[in-house]
């Protein structure tokens, strides 16, 4: 018989709790401890006796045995926490992002790879959950098949993340260059921007146009439209906001042997007779579009928020069963893109990828010296633990 696998929670706020819950419900899983600045938190969703509390991580890590820690912290927190359990040769699964900048990024892939020499088996991965979706892996696997041929362009329309004033205000560290390192991008478009970098791969250029508090009481992003250029000719847009009611949640692919549009939950393809490139050249009417047939792709969708997959994913990985769905260091494109479409607009320059994550540090780092912002976030420059749990 298998011993359990011994979890823990760092961060018992919104997504945290619902983690636990998950962990709770799992067989052959273990919650042995959670973690957070506050008891009431804590006590709120658990009482077992088994599952030890704490307010300090680092006292959990020195006093307990964990296989595994899940990291459901404010950005800035994970880099820290995911480093010093990397030390202590613990697997860890962080929420997205990975961080809330490049260079922070950097150091936990880097604190990853030096802490495999002395603990091979060490496993790290992302809350990408998105990527157990039926629609997304359909997509994934048309485009990988080549059903569209060279792809032309991709556009996502994505704007139905809206917020109202209150959402912000709900918590000290929401929207603030200080507390969380921006806005849409960093919160609400981390899984979005992976998809789009795990369907058509990192661009070489990327140029961003960002509204702050344009339509809140914020100083951060919330409104953002960013333009992609792929090595191969392909151009992306990529366009988000908080403020747009009803918003749009759009997925336009075109390739030269069709268009794919994924919209209000339904996937079309309309499947060219002949690639269009080759129209382009042959066609002796200067008007005719290519014909084209429209299908409707049928795709198989779990229907479920997919948290409950990565956890049990990253369980299996431990056990030696499963591969990791989404390895740690794949949140590194997410956040280049998000990082490098914020840099664009704050020096308004198109950014040449890989970017520069020092520029990006240093403008970031201005922003928080030169806030107006009186709420307290309790992050400092370099993240003080102790202040700040909970998502």
């Amino acid at each position: 018989m298998e011993n359990d696998i011994k979890l823990a929670v760092i961060g018992i706020g919104a997504m945290g709790s619902q983690h636990v819950k998950d962990i709770q419900s799992m067989s052959g899983v273990q919650l042995s401890a959670i973690c957070d600045l506050r008891p009431e938190r804590m006590e709120a969703v658990t009482s077992s006796s088994t599952t030890k509390s704490f307010t300090d991580y680092q006292d959990m890590l020195n006093s307990m045995e964990l296989d595994g820690v899940l990291i459901s912290t404010p950005h800035y927190d994970h880099t820290p926490i995911a480093i010093d359990c990397f030390h202590y040769g613990i697997h860890v699964l962080t929420e997205k992002p990975i961080a809330a900048q490049m260079s922070d990024g950097i150091l936990m892939v880097q604190a990853f790879k030096e802490a495999r020499k002395h603990h091979s088996d060490l496993k790290f991965a992302i809350m990408f959950q998105q990527r157990t979706y039926g629609y997304w892996k359909k997509i994934k696997s048309m485009l990988d098949d080549g059903e569209l041929g060279k792809l032309i362009r991709a556009t996502w329309i994505i704007t139905n993340w809206f917020r109202n004033q209150s959402y912000y205000d709900n918590g000290d560290w929401r929207a603030t260059w200080k507390g969380e390192g921006g806005g849409v991008l960093i919160n609400q478009c981390p899984h979005n921007l992976d998809l789009f970098q795990w369907f058509f791969g990192m661009p070489e250029k990327v140029t961003g146009f960002a509204g702050f508090g344009k339509y809140h009481e914020i100083e951060v992003e919330d409104e953002v439209t960013a333009f992609f250029e792929y090595q191969n000719g392909m151009v992306g847009h990529f366009i988000t906001s908080t403020a747009e009611s009803p918003g749009t949640n759009r997925l336009e692919i075109i390739g030269e042997r069709g268009k794919l549009v994924f919209e209000n939950n339904i996937l079309t393809f309309w499947k060219n007779k002949i690639s269009m490139l080759e129209q382009i050249q042959t066609s002796i009417d200067p008007y005719a579009f290519t014909e084209s047939v429209e299908l409707d792709i049928p795709y198989e969708h779990h229907g479920l928020p997919g948290h409950r997959f990565i956890i049990e994913n990253f369980v299996n990985v431990i056990r030696g069963k499963e591969e990791l769905i989404v390895r740690g260091e794949e949140g590194l494109n997410q956040l280049q893109l998000s990082n490098s479409i914020l840099l664009s607009s704050l020096i308004n320059k198109t950014i040449l990828l890989p970017m520069d994550s020092d520029l990006f540090k240093r403008e970031l780092e201005e922003k928080i010296r030169n806030s107006k912002v009186r709420k307290e976030a309790g992050i400092s420059l370099i993240p003080d633990i102790s202040k700040s749990f909970g998502n």
